[in-house]
């Protein structure tokens, strides 16, 4: 009988440790885009991250650019390019580019992006070297282990109170 129940309880932990190295080398596929923008092309040209996306200097989410903000750029730079033929037809039609997203939390955590920058982090911290990508995609799976193991390391004075749930939990 206690050999049984010590084979069950190795069968657990050892699909549980497997559920979580899997959970944690996960590293989704980038996600199909109606727009194919280049970060590395903006990056070259010496657009930095906070110009596009610049909710989180004010806001605790980070928002995609609205057209309005990429056509004030592109109504006279690289306006026979193909895609930014595309951004223009939906500026025309007064359309939302429907973009999908690349890195997702779910609805019950909450994240503040303007907190991760006050404390000096930048945004390759987490969503790696963008810059240098073509096509955006995730590099990390954002679970709660990730964002533990880089807390875990801060000093306390730069960390949010880890032993209260409601820190990042709704």
């Amino acid at each position: 009988m206690n050999r049984w129940i010590t084979i069950l309880i190795l069968l657990i932990v050892a699909a549980a440790l497997a559920g979580i190295l899997i959970t944690r080398m996960q590293v989704w596929a980038a996600p199909p885009q109606p727009i194919a923008f280049s970060h590395l092309t903006h990056v070259q040209a010496g657009v930095q991250c906070l110009f596009c996306h610049s909710s989180p200097l004010r806001a605790d989410i980070a928002s995609l650019p609205s057209v309005q903000k990429c056509m004030g750029c592109h109504a006279m730079v690289a306006t026979d390019k193909p895609e930014v033929q595309v951004l223009a037809g939906y500026w025309e039609r007064k359309e939302p580019i429907p973009w999908n997203r690349v890195n997702y939390q779910p609805e019950f955590v909450y994240f503040s992006h303007r907190a991760h920058l006050a404390s000096g982090l930048n945004c390759e911290i987490c969503h790696g070297d963008v810059g240098s990508m073509t096509v955006a995609q995730p590099v990390v799976k954002m679970d709660m282990g990730w964002c533990l193991d880089c807390h875990l390391k801060q000093p306390p004075e730069k960390t949010a109170r880890l032993s209260d749930c409601l820190t990042c939990h709704k």
